[in-house]
């Protein structure tokens, strides 16, 4: 993998390559917004970059009617493959993810970030309200950090990126409006996004 400068063009990454167990159905094929969670948060993202790419498994590409796909290619699984197959492909870019299982996201969070942002930094994440550590899904990876992603699960076999984000030097933001962090990965919560949005 190569380093980029720290002028790296920033791109949106929505992650949808997780197995859904506890939801026990598809988290990103959820429709809190009249329109299955995948696209609501892909057209979020356009509305802020102007180019947004989904991230899938292989065997999921065909249920996204979406050209920019980039399919798992890295091993050990899990939200790393995605952010690290996007590295893969596009090792000079730095990108804005988001996980597919937030259903009380606006578009002022992606927004705040990309205001935030500083290149200078291995990332620009959010502080968990949940746990008050990095939250790595909600955040703009640099080249920097990508790398270092790409150390940890490659080599040393970390597969985790909020340990990664944990090890760098980072830009720690205090969400505003914290409500919008709100994972829903269970059907519980799934209806408490639902009273909720």
């Amino acid at each position: 993998m190569t380093t980029a400068d720290n002028n790296a063009p920033l791109k949106g990454l929505v992650l949808c390559g997780g197995y859904s167990t506890r939801m026990q159905e598809d988290k990103s094929m959820i429709a809190y917004h009249g329109v299955p969670q995948w696209q609501y948060l892909t057209r979020l993202l356009q509305s802020v970059l102007e180019e947004v790419f989904i991230s899938c498994r292989p065997e999921q590409a065909a249920l996204f009617d979406y050209p920019q796909l980039i399919t798992d290619n890295v091993p050990n699984g899990g939200p790393s493959a995605g952010i690290l197959s996007a590295h893969r492909q596009q090792p000079d870019t730095a990108w804005l993810v988001l996980a597919c299982d937030l259903p009380l996201i606006t578009a002022q969070t992606p927004e705040l970030l990309i205001r935030s942002r500083d290149p200078q930094q291995a990332a620009t994440a959010f502080i968990s309200p949940v746990n008050e550590l990095p939250e790595p899904l909600i955040a703009i990876w640099e080249p920097a950090g990508l790398q270092a992603l790409w150390q940890n699960v490659m080599i040393e076999n970390k597969n985790c990126p909020r340990k990664t984000l944990l090890s760098a030097s980072i830009k720690l933001l205090t969400h505003p409006f914290a409500a919008e962090q709100f994972n829903a990965n269970t059907q519980e919560e799934k209806q408490e996004a639902l009273r909720k949005r």
